[in-house]
């Protein structure tokens, strides 16, 4: 048995636990790696989503995988890293009870506010797309 098979069974709640090159750069978890649960099970795509992994030729969410229902100043929300904000979900849409439902959603959410113009990268790319870099 290898010394990460031996590993204490309390051995992220007395250190930092931090094993991989990309957790000790942003200083957390990546949950997915630890819980099979925050994965998400692709037989709840949403028909958007379904047509979006078609058009973008992907296997799997990639991107997307560790994006996940949240919450802002009460509100059902998705975190968008571009913007380093959040984006409210609109209260017509009517969540449903399963978190791995709500985290689909997030997912189609957060790709459908990125494409459209209402995003904040869209002004700087027409300020500054002429330009050449």
């Amino acid at each position: 048995m290898s010394n990460q098979e031996e590993k204490d069974v309390d051995y992220y709640l007395n250190s930092k636990g931090l094993d991989s090159n990309r957790e000790k750069e942003i200083g957390q978890h990546i949950g997915y790696r630890y819980d099979v649960n925050l994965l998400p099970d692709y037989t709840l795509l949403t028909p958007f989503l379904k047509k979006y992994m078609e058009f973008m030729n992907w296997e799997d969410l990639n991107w997307l995988e560790d994006v996940h229902m949240g919450y802002e100043e009460g509100m059902p929300a998705v975190f968008d890293r571009n913007i380093n904000g959040w984006v409210t979900v609109p209260q017509d849409v009517a969540l449903p009870d399963s978190q791995q439902k709500r985290d689909m959603i997030a997912r189609e959410i957060l790709v459908k506010f990125q494409m459209s113009e209402s995003h904040p990268l869209i002004e700087l790319r027409q300020a500054y797309g002429g330009e050449q870099l």
